[in-house]
């Protein structure tokens, strides 16, 4: 195993200077990747936030329905439909289990 040295390394989208630790070339090795990191931490942080939509597009809408097994008003993440049975998470539960 090679003994790694921090490297100082620019940003590819801000053009800042980061340090690749000499920890963090072990962990890149140990996990298979071939090339050294091209954004700084806080822009990979940033690009990965806006990948994932951010916290706020994860937020579902969720409508209310009425459970077609036992009647208790429940929760889902779809509009429901007159023609197909809505369940609560127990019912729902029981039903795939079938």
């Amino acid at each position: 195993m090679a003994a790694f040295v921090d490297k100082v390394l620019v940003c590819r989208d801000c053009g800042r200077e980061f340090v690749f630790s000499a920890g963090e070339q072990a962990f890149y090795q140990e996990k298979g990747f071939q090339h050294d990191p091209v954004r700084c931490p806080e822009c990979r942080r940033s690009r990965k936030e806006q990948r994932s939509g951010g916290a706020q597009a994860r937020q579902r809408e969720m409508f209310a329905a009425v459970c077609a097994d036992c009647g208790a008003e429940t929760e889902v993440p779809f509009r429901p439909q007159l023609d197909r049975p809505v369940y609560c998470r127990s019912c729902f539960a029981k039903h795939r289990n079938r």
